[in-house]
């Protein structure tokens, strides 16, 4: 099989170095972090998730069965503490016998002196949802330049990674950071497959694949995001397959039954935790915009906001800008901004952010194009300052909540 060749340019460069500036941010306020209730509430469930079942009879783990909760935020969280404490556990097997550490036979018997050896533990907790904001901050990247071009693709980055409330969910052990990059690969990875589907079909199968995937681990993130992503997946591959309309509605049954195993084996085919994924009441929402009104109205997000607003007055104005391509991002964010959840403490706005920075991308790359090109060049260099300025005087107070 032979691999597209991927070449490291000036553009991957810059968007790196931008990645690399979020990344810097998210370090910083970790290092300045105290490590909370939350935190040990998460290692400590998703150890156990990995290590052994919890020694409470009819439980997933000590956390109960995690009714509405998705497992994913865990696994990710205690994956780190479990490798460093199986690290631990195999380098003592070198020793000689009168010189090991942990003295018990068995694996498992060995966790309680094992686990108070583990080091760094902020940082192996709460980097691995860093990893996963830039993940996304990546993807949202290749998906804005491929749409827009390099221009396009840069302005929707830079308003990614110096979003403080973006800074703010993946300095911590969370479930919506996750929901947020599962949901953007789930949306855009069913538009990649109905493009695949106007070709031969041995290239449907990857991307099918990867669309298991994706709703799969959002799913295992939070039920609700994978609700709604498949109906917008259902409703952009209508729209974009053509001629192989009646080959979509296959795909996405065939797509949700494998995500439902993905989904069991991330409570490791335990079928009595399983069902409350169908009782737990985690998909139950309602409509408010309580939540949408503390973003938009807050002076930390006053640049994105002036952003957001001059985008939205050119869709309206300038037929240049309205398009599939800056029509489904708008329509995704829009659908999910109002949303909260009634069983669970998430933060679904959080979720439409990516596609508000990618629909933003695309206007701007509409205007740069036009004969206006350098009064909006520097309007956006002016927006990403500003934007980058107030997102680093936000990291002491991020730090403190």
């Amino acid at each position: 099989m032979k691999f597209p060749e991927f070449k490291i340019g000036l553009p991957q460069r810059l968007a790196a170095l931008l990645l690399l500036l979020f990344m810097a941010q998210c370090t910083w306020v970790i290092s300045h972090q105290q490590l909370s209730t939350v935190d040990y509430r998460f290692a400590r469930c998703g150890r156990e998730m990995w290590e052994r079942p919890s020694p409470l009879a009819g439980y997933f783990t000590s956390c109960g069965n995690l009714n509405g909760d998705g497992t994913f935020a865990y696994r990710v969280a205690g994956l780190p503490l479990t490798a460093q404490r199986l690290v631990l556990l195999a380098a003592d097997k070198l020793r000689k016998p009168e010189d090991r550490l942990y003295t018990s036979t068995s694996l498992n018997g060995s966790t309680w002196e094992a686990r108070h050896e583990i080091t760094s533990v902020k940082y192996l907790m709460h980097l691995p949802f860093v990893l996963f904001a830039v993940w996304l901050g990546a993807g949202l990247w290749w998906v804005a330049r491929r749409l827009f071009g390099n221009e396009g693709g840069f302005f929707a980055l830079g308003l990614y990674c110096f979003c403080p409330e973006i800074v703010r969910y993946s300095v911590s052990p969370n479930n919506d950071v996750l929901a947020m990059w599962g949901l953007y690969g789930l949306v855009y990875t069913a538009m990649g497959v109905a493009h695949a589907m106007q070709g031969p079909r041995r290239k449907w199968r990857p991307r099918i694949v990867l669309l298991t995937l994706a709703l799969g681990l959002t799913a295992a993130a939070h039920l609700l995001a994978a609700i709604l992503g498949f109906f917008a997946a259902i409703v952009f591959m209508m729209y974009l397959a053509e001629r192989r309309r009646s080959y979509v509605m296959q795909v996405l049954i065939n797509s949700a039954l494998g995500a439902l195993l993905v989904l069991f084996a991330s409570y490791a085919f335990h079928l009595a935790a399983f069902s409350y994924v169908f009782t737990g009441g985690g998909a139950r929402f309602w409509f408010s915009l309580d939540a949408v009104r503390g973003f938009f109205t807050s002076p930390a997000n006053a640049p994105i906001v002036g952003a957001l607003a001059v985008a939205a007055a050119l869709y309206l104005v300038a037929r240049r800008c309205r398009y599939f391509g800056n029509t489904a991002p708008l329509l995704t964010a829009l659908a999910l901004l109002p949303v909260v959840t009634t069983q669970t403490a998430s933060q679904p706005w959080l979720w439409a952010l990516p596609f508000l920075f990618t629909f933003v991308g695309g206007v701007f790359a509409d205007v740069f194009e036009s004969r206006h090109r350098k009064l909006f060049l520097a309007l956006a260099g002016l927006i990403l300052l500003a934007q980058a300025a107030l997102s680093v005087a936000m990291l002491p107070a991020i730090a403190q909540l």
